[in-house]
């Protein structure tokens, strides 16, 4: 089963195959360039919508936390609690696009993650600034989480 991402209207989606379709920093973006940089490259920022966040919190049920203490104690990775927190990290991105198409951006730049325990609870919080871009290099190429893939 292949995951499809939307684009802009003139552009074909891309195609994540199979073999890398889980991968855990996947995330449906709806062609919202999300980016850590501070400008996006052939790009120039036309408007600045202001800062959003996505948060989330998560608990893990008693059964999983049980596994994960008796786990600790041979040592390795905690994979329950690792995909949680790629989960938990996807929907706080999910909720900044939101956000941003909101406002009618397409650009989340300078995006950061906070994450923290609650006392059990794991919170992570995406945040950036939500942006209205437009390209104005045309050899620059699509972001790749946006790219149409050739099979």
């Amino acid at each position: 089963m292949s995951h499809r991402i939307s684009l802009h209207k003139d552009q074909q989606p891309a195609d994540v195959p199979p073999q890398i379709s889980d991968l855990h920093c996947f995330t449906e973006t709806n062609g919202v360039i999300t980016t850590t940089m501070f400008d996006v490259p052939g790009y120039r920022v036309v408007r600045v919508l202001g800062t959003v966040y996505g948060l989330t919190v998560r608990s893990r049920n008693w059964a999983a936390g049980l596994g994960m203490v008796l786990k600790s104690i041979a040592g390795g990775e905690l994979r329950w609690f690792t995909n949680m927190l790629y989960n938990a990290r996807n929907d706080a991105i999910s909720r900044i696009v939101s956000e941003t198409q909101a406002r009618g951006g397409n650009a989340v730049i300078a995006m950061r993650f906070d994450a923290s325990d609650l006392g059990g609870f794991a919170q992570v919080c995406a945040y950036g600034t939500a942006a209205i871009i437009e390209k104005i290099d045309d050899t620059v190429q699509v972001p790749p989480q946006l790219a149409a893939t050739s099979s």
